[in-house]
């Protein structure tokens, strides 16, 4: 096993407690502090883990980078999106007007989110051999799956805390 393979835990553990944890810092700078360390985490494995030249390494960088932006930009606004709808509805005075602009903007984010995604994915790809993509799905993957554990465990750890359904894989 690699010494990157056996590292994953001990990093990842660590972004999940920075997001898990309580500070007096707020939930939002604690979630991009947890961001940072993971996306650190990938850049810091990109080359071995792919096999990439110091060029395509150069390149993949920034569009790595690039490509988590849109996705978390894509996933923190739908989550705003959802919220707001959520709280119209809840206190009852939801009226047609306000509920159609939000579903439109949803519908919007919705088509041009996973687009962003897309492209940037895309754009990836093109540097990589068909080996290093199907390589780069799979580092994403793992360090997905770790995280999600990671953040259950932290979060059952803390009294409390309410626990949030996983969608299923």
């Amino acid at each position: 096993m690699s010494l990157t393979r056996r590292l994953l835990p001990v990093f990842l553990l660590a972004a999940a407690s920075a997001f898990a944890q309580e500070q007096p810092t707020s939930p939002r700078a604690a979630r991009e502090e947890a961001f940072r360390m993971v996306d650190a985490y990938v850049v810091s494995n990109l080359q071995e883990s792919l096999g990439l030249s110091d060029e395509q390494f150069a390149k993949a960088i920034p569009l790595v980078k690039k490509l988590q932006h849109e996705r978390r930009e894509y996933i923190a606004e739908r989550g705003r999106l959802v919220r707001e709808m959520r709280r119209l509805l809840q206190q009852g005075g939801a009226v047609e007007p306000q509920v159609l602009e939000l579903l439109k903007q949803a519908k919007a984010l919705d088509a041009e989110g996973p687009e962003r995604s897309r492209l940037c994915l895309e754009a990836l790809d093109a540097l990589f051999t068909p080996l290093q993509q199907a390589k780069y799905r799979v580092l994403e993957n793992e360090v997905e799956q770790r995280v999600r554990e990671l953040l259950n465990r932290a979060r059952a750890a803390r009294p409390g805390q309410r626990q949030r359904a996983q969608p299923p894989e």
